[in-house]
């Protein structure tokens, strides 16, 4: 089941995930040094570390002879000695995760973190999802503040954004928290002397690794918000929340699906086993595995329960086939260091090259006193440079404007760049909030970007109660991208549920920017498909499928009686323009003695609103009371 490239050199077994070397083939470089051939030692360094850390992500390594398990006293001391000196070159440091024996002597395996820079930290997301009640909001709050919870809500109050969440009980927004660890693996979220939390600038100072959590709603009527967070927010794994004694219910499975729809890697969380009956969570673990199992999934879970455990579903953790289920209690704390030292080992799944041209899409503006317009969001690629020109967009006409960037925020901590992969928050220059919007992008001008009216997608439905044919609409997430889009054709009559096919789509409001092979979720109602965009379609129709000429226009058609355009058999005029003369008189006046007719107690205007009879009462007076109407 674990699938390690071994490395043998000086007695050093390197356990890692996914050793490559520059061709991308497997390392297997093996010599004797016993520390003494310093050509050697580089020439393994170069190839086992530096690659390793370019992403300046962990490493997890066992100290063994390769063939069998264990090390003399000796010969440990010797392999931890070269481990360290070629750490030291490269600017890491090594931790001790856990020592054990074997029957051949000794192992110990070492996590070897690459040193960030000052004000630098490494990032990994992480989506928090499942039911309502399932308890995420009470996790986040007991790992980001350091204090149990209560039982009582305690917990998630630090969390809350709205007055109707804490009254609710219930998350309705995307909130974002933070959880960071020292170069030592140790947690650096404590409470301060005086009973308060850490503010996020000292946990980033404090920091070379920063786990951001998303946490999502779990209620169905805000299942849009969700798969916003999820889509728009980028989130490297998944923390699926399952009460324990409530089970797989409501929107959990809702929730597992979007996440394997969008291939992100998923590890589950049951709560609440300080109050759930022994029976209860055993039913609960047993449907949870079958549920991993089944050919939807196809996950290996994994229960938990102890360091050598978190070690291995770690390492083997990024084939996102491994599932680990962990069992944890807010209220006691049982198994949360379990939780935290998986967090601590966990990596980002995406490298990113900072020669790449930048790409930072938008998810939400704010007007801030003294600063003006600012924009958070996520940079996709390439790197960020305080006072860069980039061109955003696109505008409701498909056009990309130059601004320039004043200043830069991470996790409200001043800096001067931003590499790809990495959430951030910019001030721009002369620019008005009310202009920008979700789903923008900043990009730099080398990509020349084009926006995109319509676009064909290879969808797969998931669900859909009848079937799905042209003309359909409902809202497509793509990215930070929210809006309808319509289909315009296919090449099959109709989809059903488990169809798939490519569909020409067509957004109602504003073009977007895309990229081909970008993941996208189409959903309305109880609706939902899933799919990757394949081709970009130019389009000289470039106006809004609702334009406001044909609002207009229907508009009009919706007046009164005068306005219907009637020609009679002689070609005479309509009824909506007043013909000259007596005719017009009579007309008003006719209209008058029906309204009087059908209101004789009516009272004078006095200015206000009037109803449907009084109102084309004042207006008939109103025409036959100019003196050349001759009435």
């Amino acid at each position: 089941m674990r699938r390690d490239h071994i490395c043998h050199w000086a007695g050093i077994s390197v356990r890692g995930t996914a050793w490559e070397d520059i061709k991308g083939q497997r390392d297997d470089v093996t010599s004797h040094l016993n520390g003494h051939n310093t050509l050697d030692v580089k020439d393994a360094l170069s190839k086992l570390f530096y690659r390793r850390f370019l992403s300046a992500s962990g490493a997890l390594h066992s100290c063994e002879d390769g063939t069998e398990y264990g090390l003399s006293e000796a010969d440990m001391e010797a392999s931890y000695a070269t481990v360290k000196s070629m750490a030291e070159q490269i600017e890491a440091d090594v931790i001790l995760l856990r020592e054990r024996q074997e029957a051949g002597g000794r192992v110990r395996d070492y996590l070897v973190r690459k040193r960030v820079g000052d004000n630098d930290f490494l990032e990994v997301r992480v989506a928090v999802v499942g039911n309502v009640d399932a308890g995420k909001s009470t996790l986040l709050g007991v790992l980001t503040h350091g204090e149990l919870d209560n039982g009582r809500g305690f917990a998630r109050q630090k969390l809350f954004r709205h007055k109707h969440e804490i009254e609710s009980g219930r998350t309705s927004s995307v909130g974002n928290d933070i959880l960071g660890f020292d170069s030592e693996g140790n947690v650096v979220n404590k409470p301060d002397s005086h009973g308060g939390s850490l503010e996020w600038t000292k946990i980033c100072e404090k920091s070379t690794k920063v786990i951001t959590f998303i946490d999502l709603a779990g209620h169905e009527k805000y299942l849009k918000t969700t798969v916003f967070g999820m889509t728009g927010h980028l989130p490297d794994f998944c923390m699926l929340m399952v009460g324990s004694n409530a089970g797989i219910v409501g929107m959990t499975k809702e929730h597992l699906g979007l996440a394997l729809a969008l291939n992100v890697p998923v590890f589950v969380v049951v709560t609440k086993i300080d109050m759930c009956p022994a029976n209860i969570l055993q039913e609960t673990l047993k449907l949870l595995q079958r549920l991993l199992k089944s050919p939807g999934c196809r996950k290996i879970p994994v229960l938990v329960q102890s360091k050598d455990d978190v070690i291995v579903t770690a390492s083997n953790f990024s084939s996102e086939r491994m599932c680990p289920i962990f069992q944890i209690s807010n209220v006691t704390g049982e198994n949360l260091d379990l939780l935290k030292m998986f967090l601590n080992l966990l990596s980002p799944r995406t490298s990113y090259r900072e020669e790449e041209p930048a790409e930072f899409q938008i998810d939400d503006t704010y007007s801030v006193p003294g600063v003006g317009t600012v924009v958070s969001g996520t940079t996709l690629r390439g790197l960020i440079k305080l006072n860069d020109t980039l061109l955003l967009g696109p505008d409701p006409l498909g056009n990309f404007l130059p601004i320039a960037v004043k200043s830069i925020h991470r996790k409200r901590m001043p800096v001067k760049e931003v590499r790809g992969g990495q959430t951030a928050s910019f001030a721009l220059k002369k620019i008005k909030r009310s202009s920008i919007r979700k789903g923008m992008v900043m990009v730099s001008p080398r990509l020349n970007p084009q926006a995109s009216w319509e676009f064909e997608a290879e969808i797969l439905v998931l669900h859909h109660p009848t079937t799905i044919s042209p003309r359909y609409q409902a809202m497509v997430h793509c990215g930070s991208i929210r809006q309808t889009a319509t289909i315009l054709s296919m090449d099959k009559d109709c989809l059903r549920t488990g169809d798939k096919a490519t569909v020409h789509f067509r957004f109602i409001k504003t073009p977007e920017y895309l990229h081909i092979d970008q993941r996208l979720v189409f959903r309305e109602g109880r609706t939902k498909a899933v799919g990757t965009i394949t081709k970009l379609l130019q389009t000289t129709n470039n106006s809004p499928m609702n334009s406001k000429p044909q609002q207009i226009k229907m508009q009009s058609t919706k007046k009164g009686p005068l306005s219907k355009r009637e020609d009679g058999p002689s070609g005479g005029p309509a009824l909506g323009v007043p013909p000259p003369g007596d005719e017009a008189c009579s007309l008003g006046a006719s209209q008058s003695a029906l309204s009087s007719s059908l209101q004789p107690t009516s009272k004078p205007s006095s200015g206000g609103r009037r109803r449907g009879g009084q109102r084309h009462k004042v207006k008939s007076q109103g025409a036959c009371a100019t003196p050349a109407s001759g009435c």
